[in-house]
């Protein structure tokens, strides 16, 4: 590491499936027993805005129920302690990252605690319902939906994630599936820069292949033995 300043980290759902928080997508192609063409895609909310909003409500009060682990606190530690550059870019929407500590954190996919108002394009933080079409804190229109990228969306501050890229000497990819673009590609992105490329996840992913090094098993340990090493504990 006397060689790596600059650290961009991906974390995927098996950051915090340690938390209690479902992954994404099973085998079945399901995310907690509903397709996702019926609860993440934009035609979905047209097509069933109750629906959706149902589903999310339930998610937004569930993660509000749930605790860093291990790996969240290991992340946030060398967020404390890391002297270099260091941007965790997460594709997921819980808030545990934060509430672990950890400060430099990108949320590309959204954050289950924050409404986005279609009508005058505020974001607030919202930890409530939606189902009942709540009035915007800022224009007043019932217009709020959840603030998640949905499929066909495009990602949030894709300019800040490939400029951060730009400048890393490793990127990290942990509990991610590989399977899911941009955040797929960034492993690419990141070697074509000339960064080394570390996974850390559960057991190879589609992308294993492109990485310099891949080691696998529970996020908890592989994180914290990490961290540990990068920071020589």
């Amino acid at each position: 590491m006397k060689d790596i300043r600059n650290i961009v980290i991906l974390t995927g759902a098996g950051v915090s499936a340690e938390s209690g928080i479902d992954t994404f997508r099973d085998g079945g192609g399901l995310w907690e027993q509903h397709r996702v063409e019926d609860v993440a895609t934009p035609e979905a909310f047209a097509r069933d805005p109750d629906l959706v909003l149902r589903f999310y409500d339930m998610r937004r009060e569930s993660i509000q129920t749930k605790q860093p682990n291990a790996a969240h606190h290991a992340l946030a530690r060398l967020d404390r302690e890391w002297e270099g550059d260091l941007l965790i870019v997460t594709q997921n929407v819980d808030d545990l990252h934060e509430r672990a500590g950890a400060k430099r954190v990108l949320h590309m996919h959204g954050e289950h605690l924050n409404a986005w108002c279609t009508a005058c394009d505020a974001r607030v933080p919202w930890t409530g319902p939606l189902i009942g079409r709540p009035a915007c804190p800022e224009c007043g229109a019932a217009a709020l939906r959840p603030d998640i990228v949905w499929f066909g969306e495009m990602p949030y501050r894709m300019d800040a994630i490939f400029a951060a890229l730009e400048r890393a000497d490793l990127f990290v990819s942990i509990g991610t599936s590989g399977a899911v673009y941009p955040a797929a590609g960034f492993v690419r992105n990141a070697r074509e820069f000339g960064a080394e490329t570390l996974e850390l996840n559960l057991e190879p992913s589609q992308g294993t292949p492109w990485f310099d090094e891949a080691r696998h098993g529970p996020a908890s340990e592989l994180v914290t033995a990490w961290v540990d090493e990068v920071l020589g504990a």
